[in-house]
């Protein structure tokens, strides 16, 4: 007893030695995840969707593939089919669908649109894993569907936003499929190495796309700045902050971060891009926001 008392007062301490590292983390992370739409608008009409999200998976899986090889071991034959199916899911075709967005609607609309990735998260967990929704957290997601709908309905300047909004969305559904199949196909993986796999092999299936929808004109240097940084800040480094969370305080404190994207990709697109913040958005990301914080409320039952 007097061994555990002890390490429980270590483990104490050590969690209040990081308390004021936690919130630092968590504002840093909000802060480069909420750039990658602003770094997804400057490249992505450059680029063009497909060969901006083929640098981002190849430069995001190579700087955690220490991680990979550190615990290749984990990785047998038959789970690279699973992996390369979440792959697609959980990457490549959301990353694709972001950057599309953003060659035709503000940073901050894809940024808003991601939110939602948490509500499908649990709509999905509840249709198909049989996680409960208690009344509480059915009006969050009413709520924050509604905002989606106030937020495809808005306009900047004078153009419609809705099939960006529409394809932000549908890319944070598919999120939301992912992260359960990686809950149920691949919980025993550790992060990294999972993530790195993931990306890489997403890269990969994405990869004879990219190559013929390559652009045929030079890149601005801009539009390289901002891809690498998308690839290897918003991506990879970004992943390595997470699992430093979510291996410190755990994985619900961790996606507290989905309440700071919005909040960063609007405020990165209007101090750097000019890009308006219009009524319709930030309605839109109130409504999503609450709707957020509500469904990812539990019962103790739950």
């Amino acid at each position: 007893m007097a061994i555990a008392s002890g390490t429980t007062s270590s483990a104490v301490s050590a969690e209040s030695a990081y308390a004021w590292l936690t919130p630092v983390e968590l504002l840093a992370l909000g802060a480069i995840w909420g750039a990658s739409f602003m770094f997804m608008r400057i490249a992505a009409p450059d680029f063009g969707a497909l060969a901006l999200v083929e640098v981002r998976l190849v430069l995001g899986g190579l700087i955690l593939a220490p991680f990979l090889w550190r615990e290749r071991r984990h990785f047998s034959r038959n789970l690279w089919w699973k992996i390369a199916g979440i792959g697609a899911i959980n990457s490549a075709i959301p990353f694709v669908l972001f950057a599309w967005a953003a060659q035709r609607a503000p940073a901050g609309i894809g940024a808003i649109s991601n939110a939602t990735a948490a509500m499908f998260t649990a709509v999905i967990a509840f249709a198909f894993f049989g996680e409960r929704i208690n009344s509480r957290r059915a009006i969050g997601l009413v709520a924050g569907f509604a905002g989606v709908v106030v937020l495809a309905s808005g306009k900047t300047s004078g153009e419609s936003v809705w099939p960006a909004a529409l394809a932000g969305t549908f890319a944070a559904f598919l999120y939301g499929v992912g992260g359960n199949l990686l809950r149920k196909h691949l919980s025993g993986i550790p992060a990294g190495a999972n993530a790195s796999a993931t990306l890489l092999c997403a890269s990969l299936l994405l990869a004879p796309l990219a190559i013929t929808h390559w652009p045929d004109h030079a890149i601005s240097a801009r539009s390289w700045f901002s891809a690498g940084m998308l690839g290897v800040v918003c991506t990879g480094i970004a992943y390595m902050l997470f699992y430093r969370l979510i291996y410190r305080i755990g994985a619900p404190r961790a996606s507290t971060v989905t309440y700071l994207i919005p909040l960063f990709g609007v405020a990165w697109a209007w101090l750097l891009l000019d890009e308006p913040v219009t009524a319709s958005m930030a309605l839109a990301c109130t409504l999503i926001l609450g709707g957020v914080a509500l469904s990812q409320q539990r019962t103790a039952k739950s």
